[in-house]
């Protein structure tokens, strides 16, 4: 029996909860392994840098190839890559003598799935046969199931880390490392469409020297970096920030975050036809440095949790937003375009939760007096670290108009 494109088409969303399993699993075991595996805070932050930072080495090296290779090997060979690396997650912390050590290496092999998944699923979905006026809303529905992932494992996670007991916490990467073989099988057999051939991919050269360009790259790195800093410390700050049970904060922090954000994609997918994608992220990016100041000053847990999940909406359009308004513009850009803005957003992603981690290290000097102004988290300095990561939106919001402006002086 053949498979149609609309199995190429799910087996795409599939890839986005893949992804969303090697990018979220860790975190939601970073109090494990701070707890059992003596893993500093300041290793954990790096442990979310490194995923990222692999995923964006990755992109680089993808920006050459992805378009000569099509998309069904890389497709094939991602999946693979992210099994194998969850499976050295529950394996390598606990031979080898460094547990440090040991992670870096599993989170080095599932990030080389992960930014292969981040270079190939967009452009796949987008070259997929769909009418013109309907791409930015099936980009938006698309990405919305990465959220689905990442809220599925939080849910399962949680709640069989509280029936086995975090001794057990092995088991979950190897159980998760299920989804992505399960979907090998059907990558195997669906239909690819082509990708943009040379002769007609407009070259990365012409692409860098127009500033339209420069603003997306700006506005995926500053997007990726708004929504995986809340995505990535959710699950520490809730316990370790608000004094909450484990189980109670993911559920009201990454939980209600991937629940929020999907519900936003999905709303646009389905909904979003006739609504301006421009000044909605403009609104988005405002909304999300509200968000990010309000989790790092409430004094009431409730109202810090909430305004960790309500982030997760804020932020939804701002990744599938700015490719589908970047592919609008670019249309002959190719998958090489797309890997290059999913460079600009894995840069965000790694520099953000760094760049979190590293600021909430500083409370205990330079922003000691900051910190001090904050309600108590711990000692960790993660509430100052959050609240000055608020600029971070701001300037996503500000980049979204002036690069409208930009846009329509340009086709004046």
């Amino acid at each position: 029996m053949s498979l149609t494109y609309a199995a190429t088409r799910r087996s795409a969303h599939a890839g986005y909860v893949v992804q969303a399993v090697v990018n979220n699993l860790a975190p939601l075991l970073f109090v494990v392994f701070h707890t059992s595996l003596d893993v500093p805070v300041t290793q954990l932050g790096a442990l979310a840098a490194l995923n990222f930072g692999v995923q964006l080495v990755t992109d680089l090296v993808a920006v050459r190839v992805i378009d000569r290779a099509g998309y069904r090997r890389p497709m094939v060979l991602a999946h693979v890559l992210a099994a194998l690396g969850l499976v050295l997650l529950a394996v390598l912390p606990l031979v080898l003598a460094s547990p440090f050590v040991g992670l870096c290496l599993a989170v080095v092999v599932y990030g080389i799935g992960g930014g292969l998944l981040e270079v190939l699923v967009s452009p796949l979905v987008e070259h997929l046969p769909s009418p013109s006026e309907a791409k930015a809303t099936g980009m938006a529905l698309a990405h919305s199931f990465y959220c689905w992932g990442q809220l599925a494992v939080v849910v399962l996670t949680t709640g069989l880390l509280a029936l086995l007991g975090t001794d057990l916490w092995l088991l979950l990467p190897v159980l998760w490392a299920v989804v992505p073989l399960v979907n090998v099988a059907v990558l195997l057999r669906v239909p690819m469409p082509a990708t943009v051939p040379d002769e007609h991919r407009t070259p990365l050269r012409s692409l860098f020297g127009t500033p339209l360009f420069l603003g997306a790259l700006v506005l995926m790195t500053t997007g990726g970096a708004a929504e995986l800093t809340m995505a990535q410390w959710s699950s520490f700050f809730a316990e370790q920030g608000t004094g909450v049970p484990k189980e109670v904060g993911d559920l009201l922090g990454p939980g209600l975050f991937a629940l929020l954000m999907g519900l936003g994609r999905a709303a646009y997918g389905l909904w979003g036809h006739d609504v301006p994608l421009r000044p909605l992220l403009a609104a988005s990016g405002i909304a999300a440095a509200a968000c990010y100041a309000v989790a790092a000053t409430a004094s009431v847990p409730v109202v810090s949790l909430a305004a960790c999940a309500l982030c997760g909406l804020a932020t939804a359009l701002m990744w599938p937003g700015t490719f589908s308004l970047t592919s609008a513009r670019f249309p002959l850009g190719g998958a090489a375009m797309f890997a290059v803005l999913a460079l600009a957003g894995d840069a965000g992603g790694t520099f953000g939760p760094l760049g979190t981690g590293l600021l909430a290290d500083l409370a205990g000097g330079p922003l000691a007096g900051l910190a001090s102004a904050l309600p108590p988290d711990s000692g960790t300095g993660l509430r100052a670290g959050l609240l000055l990561s608020a600029a971070v939106p701001v300037v996503f919001a500000v980049t979204v108009l002036a690069s409208g402006r930009r846009d329509r002086t340009a086709t004046a």
